[in-house]
């Protein structure tokens, strides 16, 4: 196997990369990847260095890939680490730059470690796995992490000796709704109640909704989008690092995979979600309006998504992160992880150490949280089996508390 680290995208034949995103996982199509590159909304300005590996075969073929960043901040992760490096920053070590295996702005559990479908994942991935962490240890980055994997990656990396974090999204399942009412017979007669006035509320202030998909788009289309993007972060905090020129082009080259919810009032667009699909799956990722209306917002980031994966028979809504208040709508905690890498031994130690206190404090207050659902007990849809939910202990993982990192086996 001939392995590389790719800085441009461009570099990578698109059909080639693609041949190993499974589902047609959206964020880590060669277009989305290639647009946030052309864009600038990755690179020195927001601090997101691409630095892609890539695996190939005796023919040149590309089997195998990993997105990865250098990072010289943890802006955009979703997976908090602040308190980490106030930690490195304190004991007069750097924490930054650090290397990310993650999909930039997006808390989407997925795949990380691309594996070409008919090549064997045992001798791949081990590959991909210790060139990251070779690439690390040569540049002298604090820290190696992966974010928000999917069950295969995070067990793949954890046999390799990384540290596992739990966290937890709230995510809604299909297991095959006739239509919404069918949805809401799910639900106890309270929570059936609850949700019904909140889309009527929405109807009695006038509001249609206009669903358009990337391929449909207007130019108009896209500037409202943007708008409605960005309007969010003005309001709120942060900085919005996508940008019209990011929206278009994968609007453009995604089609289908681009899904604009707009929210109309009088004929007029007044609010706006941007989400994205796989084959499988929606995801929820953006959502702005011009003004306050009651119950809009659940209705075009949550109702809207959930009537179209049921009119598209798509098993999985990913609402994007946070918010508990998604319970009452048939949005349950679901298990996320990330994994993770510290250079220096002591910090290792003590980072493994917080890791099991808090994945047995995360694993209770899930459990705290499923006991809210609306549905019936009978009815409660099953959860994606993105990782066994279990507890990480001292005894069962040894390594993370030695600060021994194991290196995989030899590709």
């Amino acid at each position: 196997m001939k392995i590389q680290i790719i800085q441009h995208l461009d570099d990578i034949d698109p059909v080639q990369w693609n041949r190993l995103v499974a589902d047609d996982y959206p964020f880590l199509r060669h277009e989305f990847l290639a647009a946030l590159e052309h864009n600038d909304c990755v690179g020195k300005a927001f601090g997101w260095l691409p630095h892609h590996i890539t695996v190939c075969n005796d023919q040149g073929e590309l089997i195998g890939a990993c997105p990865l960043y250098v990072k010289d901040n943890s802006y955009g992760e979703f997976v908090f680490d602040w308190a980490w490096a106030e930690a490195y920053e304190r004991s007069g070590k750097a924490y930054y730059p650090k290397a990310v295996c993650a999909i930039p702005y997006t808390p989407a559990t997925g795949p990380r470690l691309l594996v070409r479908s008919d090549c064997e994942r045992n001798e791949v991935v081990p590959a991909l796995i210790e060139t990251a962490l070779e690439f690390s240890r040569a540049s002298r980055q604090s820290s190696l992490h992966y974010l928000f994997t999917d069950r295969a990656d995070t067990q793949s990396l954890k046999d390799a000796g990384l540290m596992l974090r739990l966290s937890y999204q709230f995510h809604w399942t299909n297991p095959g709704y006739r239509d919404f009412e069918d949805f809401l017979d799910a639900f106890t007669a309270k929570k059936r109640k609850n949700l019904k006035r909140e889309r009527r509320r929405v109807l009695e202030q006038g509001f249609s909704f206009r669903i358009v998909h990337g391929d449909e788009a207007s130019d108009h289309d896209i500037r409202l989008a943007t708008f409605f993007y960005a309007s969010t972060f003005d309001k709120k905090w942060g900085t919005a690092t996508l940008n019209e020129g990011f929206f278009q082009q994968i609007a453009a080259s995604m089609g289908k995979q681009l899904v604009l919810i707009f929210a109309e009032l009088n004929g007029r667009s007044v609010a706006g979600a941007i989400c994205f699909r796989s084959n499988n799956a929606l995801y929820g990722r953006h959502w702005g309006c011009f003004e306050d209306y009651h119950s809009l917002h659940f209705e075009t980031c949550y109702y809207q998504g959930i009537d179209y994966c049921i009119e598209h028979q798509l098993r999985l809504f990913e609402p994007g992160a946070q918010g508990e208040h998604k319970i009452s709508r048939g949005f349950l905690p679901t298990p996320t992880w990330s994994a993770h890498w510290i250079a220096d031994s002591g910090f290792h130690k003590a980072v493994a150490d917080f890791l099991v206190r808090e994945t047995r404090a995360i694993r209770e207050h899930i459990e705290i949280l499923t006991q809210s659902s609306p549905y019936h007990a009978d009815k409660t849809p099953e959860l994606p089996d993105h990782f066994p939910l279990q507890l990480l202990t001292r005894q069962q993982n040894t390594s993370y508390v030695t600060g021994e990192v194991p290196s995989p086996p030899a590709p």
